[in-house]
Parts: C-alpha cells; structure tokens; sequence
C-alpha cells in the first residue's frame, strides 16, 4: 500500500482505481511530483499525528479504515531509491492540476470532494510505502521502522487559516526544525570577531555544496521596509517588489524580491528537507526531541500572492513575510543552503571585514571578450565572436569578480579605476537588458532577467564605485591612481641592514598575505647579519610563513639577458615552490645548504661579496659560491634609501601588485590555471586598523606614485615623473637628489623626460630673481656594469656614460651648458653634481673603492621627499617602458630649523632624512661642530664643495682612480694607469695622507673621456641595441 504526505494538507486522498488507469511503481520522486498511490478498493487516508500523551492518542503513523472506521498502525520507511521515479511527466499538472479541477465539480474520479484550498496530492514532500497490520488484503514486504524520525516529520500539520482570503497558502509549518538545529547565539561576544577571516578567499567552494556564509552565532535580521509597484510589458499587470533590508553583524544590505520569489524559496527549502531525510546516511538525520514547552517552532504560512487591497492588508503582509525569513534565518539547516543564499544573495565572499562593504552579490549571465588588451579578443576589441555564461556576480567597493558556479572558483576580478562607467541598454551593451561595465582595461557585459534589473544592478554599482570606492575612480594630484592619505606612520632606512631587518620583521608579523616584487631576488639572502643562522634566509622565513597559511606572491622581473645577468628563473625554482602556498608554483630542488662561514663572510656570504664593475655576477644558482677573490678585490659597497609606510599607502601599493598580478594571469597563457589564483585587494575601510607598527615611524601625509604601462598593468600612469616635474618647480630653497641614473634633458627624439629642464629652469628663476637656490645631485661615479675602465671601460658602461655626460655637461641640451650660456661661471653657485668613494685594508695595503649609488630619492626645501624605485630617465618616467613605485611624503609635523639664515620650519621626516645623509656624506662623527641644519647658506655650501675636491685630490693622488678629470682622451687614459700609485710605492705615507679624507664625497670628474664618443659601435652587440635600453 502507498501513501503519500505533501505540504498543506495532514492527509491526502487518492481515488479508488476504478476512476483511473492502474499505474504501478511509486508514485512521486521528490523534488518532482507525481500521482502518488494505489490500493486494491476503497479510500484509504494516511495520517501523521504527533504524539500526544494528554490524549492518549497513539503516535506515528495509521491508517483510516474505509470500512470499519478504526485507527490502524502503519509502519513506514522511505521508498527504495529503485522505485523511485526521475523525470517529469506532464509538468505541473501530472499529479494535481487535473485531479483538483475532477474533485472540485463533485468528485468525478470516484474520491469525495474536498475543501477549497486543498489540492490532492499537489507537490508532495515525502513518498512512503508499508504494511496494513489489520487489513486482509495481501501485505507489502515487511520493513522494519527506522531508528530515527526524517527531519522535521512530526511538524505536518494542517495549514494555518490564511489572512488574505484570495487563494491558496504555501504551508511552511512542514520547515520546522527541531531545538537542537537552532543557532544558539552567544551573549556578550563581539559579531566582528565571528566574522570569516580574509584567508577565505583562497578557499572558496561550489555554491552547491553549502558553504559556510553567515558566521556562527551571528544572527541573521530580515526587515521588510517597503514595496514597489510596477506595471510589466506581460499580461501579468502590476507586480509588487518588496524591498528587504538584511542585517548580519556590522554588515547590512538590501534585496528587493517579488512574491514569487519567496514562493520558490519556499519550495526548494522544502525540497531540500525532504531529499536529507530521505538519503540512508545517518549523519543526515535528526533525532526526535521534542521542543520546549511554551516554544514554538512553526513558522507562520506564507501568504499568497493576489491583487493587494488596502494598505492595511499590505502592511499585514510585508509583516508576515518578515516574520516568514527572520523564522527560517534561525535555523542553519535552511540558512546556509544554497537556495537561500540566492535569494537573501550572499556568498562565502560577503561577510569578510576586509572586503568592506557587503556590496552587490546574484547569478548573472556573462559575455565573453571585451579585454582593451589586444590579441584577448577573437577580432579586436568589436568582439564579432563570444559567448554567454552564467555567473555568481559579486560587486565590492572598489572592484567587482566574478566566480563559477560549479566550482566556486574566482573566473575573473576587474578593479576600478578612473575608466570605470556603468551603461545600460542595448544600443550600448548589444544584448537585451544588459549592462556595460567599462574600466581601462575591460568592457564585461552582463545579462540580466529584466530591464527593471538591469537598472537595479547598474544603479547599485555605480553607487558603490561612487560611495567607498570613489578613490579609484578618478585621478589625483600628479595625475596618481592613489590621493594623498594624510595621517600616515613613515620611517627612512639608509642603506640595507636597518631596512633588510625591519622587511624581516614584517616577514614574522605577516598572517595573512606577503607580495614581493623585485628586479632581481636572491632567495638566499640572509635579512638580518651577522648569519650565526638560517633563521633569518629568506626562504626559509618564506617557506615557514607559507607553513602557517600565509599566502606568498611573488613579481619578478624578466630580464633582458643581453643586458642583465640576474637569472630570474633561477629565482623562481629556488624560492616559489618551497610550499603550495607561495606563487607561482614551479619545480625546485632542495635549499642549497649554507657552508661554514668566518667572521668576514657571515657579513658578506658567498655572490654577496661582489664588484660588479670588475666582473658581474655568474652561476647565480651557486649563491655560496665566492666568484671574486677576498683577498685581492675589495668589495664594492652599495647605498640605497628606503621607506616603509603604514595603513591606506599600504593598502594602496598593494592594490598596484594586485592589478598587475591581476593581469598578468589575465594576459599569460600559462599562467591562467587555477593554481595561479586572482587576487583581491582589501577596503580601504580598514586600513587604519593596523595588526602590528613599526617602531620609529612620523607622521605625515603620504601618496602613491607609480609608473605602468598597457603592458604591464592594462593602463597608463607617469604620476613619479610629474611629481617630480612638480617638486622641483615649486621647491623654495633646494634640492638634493640621489639617484642610480642621471638620463635626462629632452631632446624630443631620444631623452624625453624633463627633470634636468625643470632643474635648468629653477636655476635660472632664482638667477633673476637674485634668490639663493643651491641643488644637490649625488651619482655614482660608474655604471653599475662590467668593464676595464683603465681601458676606457666596457660597451655598456660607455653607453651609460655618454647619455649621463649628455644630461650634465656635454651638448647643446645639457644643464651646464645652458647655465654657463645664462650665467656664465655663476653656475658653480647654484649646482654641485658629486659622487661617493671610500678606503679601507686589503692584504696589507690600502685599497678605494667608489660607492655605488643605488638609491631613487628627492629631497626638496626640508619638507617633501620621493623615495621609490625610479631611476631618472626615461626607462623609469616615461611609464611606457619599466614599472615602477614610488612614494610621496610631505611633512605635517613640523620642528624649527634654519634656512639661509632664517629661521624655518622644516618638517620632522625629510629633515631627519637629510641630516643624517649629510652627517655620513660629510663625515660629521669626526667633526663634531659640524652644523647640518643649514643646507642653503653660504657657509655650507662652500663647505660641502670644499670636501668634495679635497678629498677627490686624495683619493687621486693616493691610488690613482678612475674615473679622473686627468684623463680625457683614451691616450691620456693609458698614460695616466702606467703610474704606480702612492698606496703601493709608500703604504705608510698613503695611510697618512688618506687620514686627511673627511667622509666620502668627492667630484663627479665632469671631463672624463670629454674628447670621446662613448656610444657602442655598430659592430658590438650593445651596438645593435635600440637606444631605449639605454636611456
């Protein structure tokens, strides 16, 4: 014998067989629904009652009998999977519809008539089969009666009387859980501390599969606060949009359904519950418990949707659907499942503090193409060819993604930027109810159900650009993605042992993400010396870092190898597959272990010990390996400037290693597999609350600089250059600059960028205006390349040399030649160029070496700094070629100093800065009445030239360097390198002499090799290069 329980009804009725065809088999498969039961004669009913002991009724399941009228037991199970029957037949109307319309004119298939409102058998929930213990017709097989109840079964009951007398209700009582399913709710915690952690992004899972969304013990607040009323273009007529305020935690957003929405939540909630208590695992059951006395659990009837009536009756039933979610939002079982998530439209993505907002979130179809990029597009950016796919659309405050709905997975992350604009329509999207979404580098077009929709979705990320997101949107001073964020933490690091140890710091502290990027990475470098330990190697911190969950990503520069050495893939075997977490992942073999060291070598470890212009480096997968001889070459030491800054500057850089990671993946074919995942960057909304500072930090107002190109991150940017152009512009006192390269004066054919115009011309401003202006540039004395300098040096130093020599003395372009056409000798007042060398033992005997300058900074009036990674020239500026960072950083607080005499105010950073640069430069340690604070006066500034050309004398008379002002021809050169120098004819009197030096600067010899012509012949390779490698 089959019976049948559905939603609605406590029984249902099925006719007797001679009104109907015999059918044999089961007679629904839940979710589909089906005609449901047979039996030889008669009617039979089938009822579930609760177990009632102040009646005395019995509990569980029987049967009417049609004759006798008594009560019998039935014992029950689920249908066998086997008899169980997929497919629809007919659609809705197979095992209802037909039947509703026989009964209601007076039972024609031989069943009574039954009451308006109750559909036979309409959408049952739950197929059961058993056996008549009283009756004599032939049983079915005995089963024994499970242990435990389905989910929720004794909570069948009748429906509740509807409040709107136009039509049926969807009975939800049948949703109701048992008090162990139900959230308990903590008091006195805090909701933001059960909130998913950002790691969460890189394990998201398939929306089917229930994730965890909502955060434990965090409720869930539905709030209807209002409706709209709308006439379609079907025959429908006007249709009601009730508006859906949702609060969980801190985290509040806004959905707007129509009646029929809610209808079908209904169904595939009570679809879901049924399919768990039919699966034979017993993890999916639920034990019968029964529910406190005085608490109940059924949740009220949903209301059925007809023409609205009064306001009174509106208000009534916005109340009542309120009432239908908060009571379904209690219960996780229905919570988290995926039909709800859909329609409260939420995802494993929505309650992640970082993220900010909860943003715009719902199942959206997709066009395929639209990148700006070319060769992305099947035909170019008309997309003649693509394709459309359906997606969980996720909109946050300043970007929007994309993810796939069988796997879970981000597809696609589109950041906003100044290009951002939302359009509607078909004239712009080409497709019925779309929406455009542009930014620089994408046109993602989505398909929506509606036009209503679509000017839903397109309002709402529009606001959401314009709201949290605006500072993306739109370009700032200096024409920066980023605006100045004032009340930042800064601190300077001068040279590498303070900034390699505070990285390694930062490196303990890090829980949730590390992004590097570099132009070369030794993996093996040691942060902190002296090396008594590999607890301070890089990858070792690395590897441990990505043991504990932190996500490691890695940007490497791809060298070209005809001018660089570095060997980047060696890099990413060594460093990038350590763990899964770091990226991207590629073979590597084990750590190269780290030999027994001395007291000089836990300083300087294997390639460490380096001079790059005697030989560059070699067999860089040996890093322990020395390939310079200790005892015979000195060591070339390196000064470099860097700075570190905290909250939204952070954030903002990491948003520029996001987008080019970004699109990279994008872009590169072999790097679009799932292991390589998209990054997101986090709201800026939280960017003050800071985990972990760094001691020693100002305060002051910092601003993002950065130089990309189409390449590189999918759009333009040169704000370094014209910060650059700026500060130098409107400098009042002075400016001191450091830097790698000197590669400037546009010609506008082969230099382009304009700092040593601006340079020129704020000279010559303060020459006619009688101002005192002094300008400081401090480069290294060779380029950074291989080469024999007595010989006149290799190709690619002269090459270096020829368009640095070009920039500041050599040429109708050059800032002294047009000085000296200004001024005359005057120039010499306002412009010092100079670089850096120092001395030292080696073997018994006194050995120089220059400084190379690797720095990038800018040091204008005491009270604005630009410290990054740009070079001056064009490679850096220009944005169309190297990508490059920098930062910005004005001074707020301020500390009284002098200037030309004057009393000024000059700001705590950029004057820290600059003392203590001066202090090393000019060795004030043994000079200690030395006064710093002046940079501009008189005084100071014959100082500062007065060392320079003492102590190039020295160094030139002692040891004979190079390069020289005594050598401007390659004749000259090999004259002058045939003398022996003083610190081999006479070490003790060279000792003495060298005791004159006072710090390390000396002159930039301006005349060197002046009678020559330093570009690389044709016949080189270096020759054959473009001159934009260059330059």
């Amino acid at each position: 014998m089959w019976f049948a329980a559905r939603p609605g009804n406590e029984h249902c009725q099925v006719p007797a067989p001679e009104a109907r065809p015999r059918r044999r088999g089961p007679g629904v498969l839940v979710p589909e629904w089906r005609k449901v039961a047979e039996r030889p004669q008669g009617t039979v009913r089938a009822r579930a009652d609760r177990r009632r002991e102040t009646d005395g009724q019995p509990g569980g399941w029987h049967r009417t009998d049609a004759r006798s009228g008594r009560l019998c037991p039935v014992e029950l199970r689920a249908a066998p999977a086997s008899r169980l029957r997929a497919g629809r037949r007919g659609g809705p109307r197979a095992a209802g519809a037909g039947q509703d319309r026989r009964e209601s004119r007076g039972g024609e298939a031989g069943g009574p008539s039954r009451p308006r409102g109750q559909a036979l058998c309409a959408r049952p929930a739950l197929a059961l089969w058993g056996v008549d213990s009283s009756s004599g017709s032939a049983p079915l097989p005995q089963l024994a009666k499970p242990r435990r109840r389905p989910l929720g079964l004794s909570g069948m009951a009748a429906t509740p009387q509807s409040l709107f007398p136009s039509g049926d209700d969807l009975d939800s009582s049948q949703l109701q859980m048992e008090p162990d399913e139900v959230d308990t709710l903590k008091e006195g915690e805090d909701p933001a501390d059960r909130m998913h952690p950002f790691l969460a992004i890189y394990h998201l899972q398939p929306l089917k599969l229930h994730p965890l969304v909502f955060a434990p013990g965090v409720p869930v607040i539905a709030q209807v606060v209002g409706t709209e009323r709308y006439t379609s273009g079907s025959k429908v007529g006007t249709c009601t949009l009730y508006s859906v305020r949702l609060t969980h935690g801190d985290f509040t957003w806004t959905t707007k359904k129509k009646f029929r929405h809610f209808q079908e939540l209904h169904r595939d909630l009570l679809r879901h519950k049924v399919f768990m208590s039919l699966l034979p695992l017993a993890r999916f059951a639920v034990a019968s418990s029964p529910a406190p006395e005085g608490d109940s659990r059924e949740i009220p009837s949903l209301p059925r949707a007809g023409p609205e009536g009064s306001s009174r009756r509106t208000a009534s039933k916005q109340k009542y659907l309120e009432n239908y979610l908060n009571r379904l939002l209690t219960m996780s079982f229905y919570r988290n499942y995926h039909a709800m998530t859909e329609f409260l439209e939420v995802s494993q993505l929505s309650f992640i503090p970082d993220l900010g907002c909860k943003g715009l979130e719902g199942v959206i179809r997709k066009r395929s193409g639209g990148h700006r990029v070319p060769g992305l597009t099947c035909c170019g950016r008309d997309q003649v060819c693509y394709r459309w796919s359906k997606r969980w659309l996720v909109v946050k405050d300043s970007f929007l993604l994309y993810m796939c709905l069988e796997t879970g997975a981000i597809s696609f992350v589109q950041l906003f930027d100044p290009g951002f604009k939302v359009q509607v329509g078909k004239r712009s999207t080409e497709a019925r109810y779309g929406v455009r979404v542009d930014t620089s580098h994408r046109s993602l077009i989505l398909k929506c159900s509606s036009y209503r929709q679509a000017r839903w979705w397109a309002q709402e990320i529009t606001e959401l650009a314009q709201g949290p997101g605006r500072d993306f949107i739109q370009l700032h001073r200096h024409d920066s993605y980023a605006p100045p964020r004032p009340g930042t933490l800064a601190r300077w690091f001068v040279n590498g042992a303070g900034y390699f140890a505070a990285v390694a710091d930062a490196i303990l502290r890090a829980q949730e993400e590390i992004f590097i990027t570099d132009w070369w990475l030794s993996p093996e470098i040691y942060l902190k010396r002296p090396a008594h330990s590999d607890d301070w190697r890089l990858d070792i911190m690395l590897k441990k870092k990505a043991e504990e969950g932190v996500h490691v990503s890695v940007l490497l520069f791809k060298e070209v190898e005809l001018a660089l050495a570095i060997n980047s893939g060696y890099s990413k075997k060594a460093l990038m597959l350590l763990h899964p977490n770091i990226k991207p992942p590629t073979s590597c073999s084990d750590l190269p272990a780290t030999p027994d060291l001395t007291h000089n070598q836990l300083f300087w470890l294997g390639k460490d010990y380096s001079n790059l212009i005697t030989k560059d480096w070699v067999q860089l997968d040996r890093p322990f390996d020395d390939f310079i001889d200790r005892e015979t070459m000195p060591r070339m030491p390196w000064r470099d400037i860097g700075v570190v800054v905290h909250g939204s500057p952070a954030r903002d850089l990491a948003r520029h290693f996001i987008q080019r990671w970004n699109f990279t993946k994008t872009t590169k074919t072999k790097y679009k597999i799932p292991i390589y995942p998209y990054l997101l960057p986090k709201s800026t909304s939280t960017a003050n609350q800071l985990p972990f500072t760094l001691s020693g930090g100002q305060c002051a107002t910092v601003q993002v600089l950065r130089s990309v190109d189409r390449w590189s991150a999918g759009t333009l940017e040169n704000s370094i250059l014209n910060a650059y152009l700026h500060t130098i512009r409107e400098s009042q006192h002075f400016l001191y600059i450091e830097n790698q390269f000197f590669i400037s004066c546009s010609d506008g054919r082969t230099v382009l960028n304009k700092v040593g115009d601006e340079i020129v011309d704020r000279i010559l401003k303060a020459h006619k205006q009688g101002q005192c202006f002094r300008v400081y540039v401090l480069l290294p004395l060779l380029p950074g390349f291989e080469g024999d300098i007595s010989t006149g040096g290799g190709n690619s130093i002269q090459a270096i040399l020829h368009f640095t020599y070009r920039t500041l003395c050599r040429g109708e372009y050059s800032i002294l030649h047009r000085l000296k056409a200004a001024m005359g000798t005057e120039w010499r007042n306002y412009i010092s160029v100079c670089g850096l060398r120092t001395h030292g033992e080696l073997g018994g005997h006194p050995v120089s070496e220059l400084i190379y300058i690797h720095s990038k900074m800018l040091i204008a009036d005491d009270r604005t700094v630009i410290i990054g990674s740009a070079n001056i020239n064009d490679r850096s500026l220009l944005g169309k070629r190297d990508s490059e960072l920098a930062v910005l950083i004005e001074d707020t607080e301020m500390e009284p100093s002098l200037m030309n005499g004057v009393e000024y105010q000059a700001g705590r950073f950029a004057l820290s800065l600059r003392k203590h640069c001066f202090s090393v430069i000019l060795g004030a340690a043994a000079r200690p009445h030395l006064d710093l604070r002046d940079p501009v006066c008189d005084a100071f500034f014959q100082l500062w030239q007065d060392t320079a050309e003492s102590n190039a004398n020295i160094y030139e008379q002692i040891f004979r360097c190079l390069p020289s002002n005594a050598t401007r021809s390659l004749r000259a050169l090999r004259e002058y390198v045939v003398v022996e120098p003083l610190a081999t004819v006479s070490p003790p009197l060279a000792r003495s002499e060298l005791n004159q030096v006072q710090g390390h600067l000396v002159h930039f010899p301006l005349k060197f090799l002046e009678d020559e012509y330093l570009l690389p012949s044709l016949g080189s390779k270096e020759g054959v290069m473009p001159l934009e490698v260059w330059t």
